[in-house]
């Protein structure tokens, strides 16, 4: 076991989350010393690199709710950090398009609370949205002109480049293998694998297929810090306070720094859901003008497929939402056993699916035959075909669902003394990165400082949730039943 030395802080996870984290908490404490772990060989590999590129404006959520707030919050300071940056903004504007008497009720709806949550719109009559969107149909639509697009692994590398200059330490290639709170430190056991860039060097693409995490080393015969070419070693880090930001692994990186995810009031665990993509050929780029997207069901989980402009100047086609059986295969038809025997045995799923069966075999059925899929973008751009979708690359999703199979809609923290997980982080998540990390740094730090917590501005929730433990479960028993 090779031994690191102490930190004040440790981030686990190198996506856009985890990276605003490490920022915020530096920025709270200049001169602090704090370590980045991610289990892969670049930052951003999977929900940061791996999505729409919007910028949401926070139409669709619950007014008054943290979702609200961080997004209202996060699109004024991702726009800001983007211009500090020179990374490009597209501001396009949004269309969300009635195609049906019902849906021109719930635009309605949408209207209201975008009026409550601050957020400006227009409503278009149907001749006005042709004028706007000649390849559009539709019966009207409602206007959000502030949502704009971004690449959000631009967004991750300035972070990237910001942590060095502020002389964090990056670690790419170690896989997480214990977490142990003891009283005064966190101790934090990671696998790291020779022969992979070590160094938090600035992202590089790739789009190959990842396995999944383990909290098992691959490789014991690397211990005691020996290794061969290509083998693992084990190392040891310690640091005061922890924050995991771990996305498709959230549930189980909390279960190994023991919390119990099976039980009130937290009893979730992350069912990954796969977003597919199409892109449209070069000579169709001027299909829209806007983003389009149609108006959400409430009663179905997902806002369905949608038309977006990229930051470069082409459209995507896409998410559907289908269950994926490898939390980080992306390719089709991936299936990773332990994923998919996780996946099945969680009840909630099974609730899900009985609550939504229709729906779900129709998304399943869609992302298997392409006219299927070409259907849905038919009800309001019907001049799309099949040759139109071209490859683009899968996103998966990580979803928190509750054991009665509800999906929890909000961000979602479990605190300790000493860590603080994030175990949910839904869109708009990349959007309000920023304003997460500080209400993250904020959180982890109120104790120490009130004056900077005031100063973040944020009407914060209680500081400690319950979190239950391994060790607490006889005594949480007790307490519920006194």
């Amino acid at each position: 076991m090779v031994r690191k030395p102490s930190y004040d802080f440790a981030v686990v996870g190198g996506g856009i989350v985890g990276l605003a984290a490490a920022r915020a908490l530096l920025a709270a404490r200049p001169g602090a010393s704090l370590v980045l772990l991610e289990k892969e060989d670049r930052l951003a590999a999977h929900q940061t690199g791996r999505n729409s590129g919007v910028i949401h404006s926070g139409i669709y959520y619950q007014p008054g709710s943290l979702k609200t707030e961080l997004c209202r919050r996060g699109s004024a300071a991702t726009r800001a950090f983007a211009a500090e940056h020179s990374i490009a903004v597209r501001t396009c504007g949004k269309l969300l398009v009635a195609t049906s008497p019902a849906e021109l009720a719930r635009m309605a709806a949408l209207e209201q609370r975008a009026a409550v949550n601050g957020i400006t719109t227009q409503r278009l009559d149907a001749a006005e949205l042709a004028r706007r969107e000649p390849n559009v149909t539709g019966c009207g639509a409602l206007f959000v002109p502030a949502t704009g697009v971004i690449d959000y692994a631009l967004v991750a590398e300035a972070l990237r480049a910001d942590l060095a200059g502020a002389g964090a330490t990056i670690l790419t290639g170690r896989r997480v293998t214990g977490i142990v709170e003891a009283a005064d430190r966190v101790l934090i056991d990671a696998t790291a694998r020779d022969g992979r860039p070590q160094d938090g060097s600035p992202l590089d693409g790739g789009g190959q297929d990842r396995g999944t995490w383990d909290a098992t080393p691959r490789d014991a015969t690397a211990r005691n810090g020996g290794a061969r070419d290509g083998a693992a070693r084990d190392e040891r880090l310690t640091a005061a306070r922890l924050v995991v930001c771990a996305g498709l692994q959230a549930d189980r990186l909390a279960r190994l720094a023991g919390l119990r995810l099976d039980l009130a009031p937290l009893d979730i665990a992350i069912v990954p859901f796969r977003g597919e993509y199409y892109r449209l050929p070069p000579a169709r780029d001027d299909l829209i003008n806007h983003l389009v997207y149609p108006i959400p069901d409430p009663a179905l989980p997902f806002l369905g497929v949608h038309l977006t402009r990229t930051p470069d100047g082409g459209v995507t086609v896409g998410p559907n939402a289908v269950l994926g059986l490898s939390r980080e295969g992306y390719r089709k038809g991936s299936v990773n056993p332990r994923d998919a025997a996780d996946c099945l045995r969680f009840p909630g799923l099974w609730r899900l699916a009985r609550r939504n069966l229709r729906a779900g075999i129709r998304e399943q059925a869609n992302s298997l035959r392409k006219r299927g899929y070409l259907r849905e973008c038919h009800k309001y751009c019907p001049s799309l075909t099949t040759a139109d979708l071209t490859p683009h690359p899968t996103g998966i999703r990580a979803q928190a669902m509750r054991r009665d199979g509800t999906l929890i809609d909000d961000f979602l923290f479990a605190q300790t003394d000493r860590m603080l997980h994030v175990l949910n982080a839904p869109s708009p998540a990349a959007t309000a990165a920023l304003p997460i990390g500080g209400l993250i740094a904020a959180r982890l730090l109120a104790a120490d400082d009130d004056a900077w917590l005031r100063d973040q501005g944020f009407q914060l929730l209680p500081r400690r949730e319950t979190v239950v433990r391994n060790a607490d479960v006889n005594k949480l028993r007790d307490e519920l039943l006194a």
